[in-house]
């Protein structure tokens, strides 16, 4: 059998296949410590809504409606048509229902964007897609029809007090010509939990403008829904910005659906992919977010039950990585938001592509650093010393957990 160049591409195992092939595997494998995917938390309080939830709209006939109905092709009417409300009510935003696109999940609307914008041109020519910092999305890497859409850059890293550090954008070293489509970047970041500051979105937002480009924001993680964010940012948009939201993270990863804030002319680009490609959007996940923010509980639960859960989660797996791992080459990102935390291990011996095997093989799922540096130009070693760390596991899993990292840490430093 031969496939098409398409096929050839799209059939390689990837690291997100990767990733999320351990997840699957991880949940069905009893005893697995699954410190790896980016499945959310299952919240009590969240889940005992979503239950509520559910019945209520199945009595009302609103969940059958969803499940026996197609929607359009930029997705479900009514939530977009209430979040637009909801955002220009609460930011002042001058977005209307023509601002708004759904996806099956946001992984299905980066690629709509991805290749909309990068890759080969009418022209001839090849643009890429500017990530101003890496490590960035290891769901980004293999998601252009052609290959080598990227070009990222190495952070400035500054280094904190009581064994953290942090990113920033290297401002110095951004070139953008000719040959960049567009700027993208996630806040909060995944996988190391960096927020980038307002300062930073208003020169990326600069640098967009100034060369007819679009910001594409990843906001997955942020504000003003799930509201995984620990430090006071300003939420961000206009029509120069693509800001890309998801339902997975407030605890509906199943429903797969991705919200697209963009101009009129990219949403009707994207209505049309949709329209092409699956027809139309999922129902369900729109259904359920319509009916949270009728009832005004999509901003609230965000910001009284999602955030403080994950807060408290965080600085738990600190407390617990620092208790067990005392050696003072381990550094931590410093947890701004998202669910994850980002370890990184300076001088280790091995990189931790096999460090991630000696873990799983001793059962602890986690995600090695190296499928995060997407669009890198040179070797960097860094790269190879990192790891991302889900930490919304229950405690006693994440401290075994933790004790078998902090095992394999200190073999590799002792015999390599």
């Amino acid at each position: 059998m031969e496939f098409s160049k398409f096929g050839e591409k799209f059939n390689q195992y990837s690291g997100i296949t990767q990733l999320m092939d351990d997840l699957n595997d991880g949940l069905r494998t009893p005893g697995a410590i699954m410190l790896g995917g980016g499945n959310p938390a299952a919240i009590p309080a969240m889940l005992d809504y979503f239950h509520q939830t559910s019945a209520t709209m199945l009595t009302n006939g609103e969940l059958l409606s969803a499940l026996t109905n197609y929607d359009g092709p930029q997705g479900k009417d009514k939530f977009i048509r209430s979040l637009a409300k909801l955002l220009k009510k609460t930011y002042g935003w001058a977005i209307s229902e023509k601002n708004i696109s759904l996806t099956n999940g946001s992984q299905s609307g980066f690629f709509y964007l991805f290749n909309l914008f990068a890759g080969q041109q009418p022209d001839g020519t090849h643009k890429k897609i500017l990530l101003p910092l890496a490590p960035e999305y290891i769901g980004y890497g293999d998601a252009g029809i052609d290959e080598d859409i990227f070009i990222s850059y190495r952070p400035e890293i500054t280094t904190l007090a009581e064994g953290m550090f942090k990113y920033h954008i290297d401002f110095e070293q951004l070139k953008v010509d000719d040959s960049i489509a567009a700027i993208c970047a996630s806040r909060p970041t995944n996988p190391t939990g960096n927020v980038l500051t307002d300062d930073e979105i208003r020169q990326l937002d600069q640098l967009a403008q100034e060369n007819g480009i679009p910001l594409i924001i990843d906001n997955a993680y942020g504000v003003p829904f799930p509201n995984i964010i620990f430090t006071d940012v300003e939420p961000f948009w206009n029509e120069n910005t693509i800001l890309c939201m998801s339902l997975s993270k407030l605890g509906l990863p199943g429903v797969r659906c991705g919200i697209i804030i963009a101009s009129e002319a990219i949403t009707q680009a994207l209505t049309n992919m949709n329209g092409i490609i699956s027809l139309a959007p999922g129902s369900l996940g729109p259904a359920i977010a319509h009916h949270m923010i009728e009832h005004g509980d999509l901003l609230r639960l965000s910001q009284e039950v999602i955030q403080p859960f994950y807060q408290q989660k965080s600085q738990r797996a600190v407390e617990l990585l620092r208790q067990a791992i005392t050696d003072p080459r381990f550094r931590i990102h410093k947890p701004e938001g998202a669910i994850f935390l980002w370890l990184w291990f300076d001088e280790l011996p091995i990189p931790t592509l096999e460090l991630y095997q000696r873990l799983k093989a001793r059962g602890v799922l986690i995600v090695p650093g190296e499928y995060f540096f997407i669009g890198q130009q040179q070797e960097w070693q860094h790269a190879h010393q990192c790891l991302r760390m889900n930490y919304v596991q229950e405690d006693q899993a994440m401290q075994k957990g933790i004790a078998i990292i902090a095992e394999e840490i200190e073999r590799a430093y002792q015999q390599g």
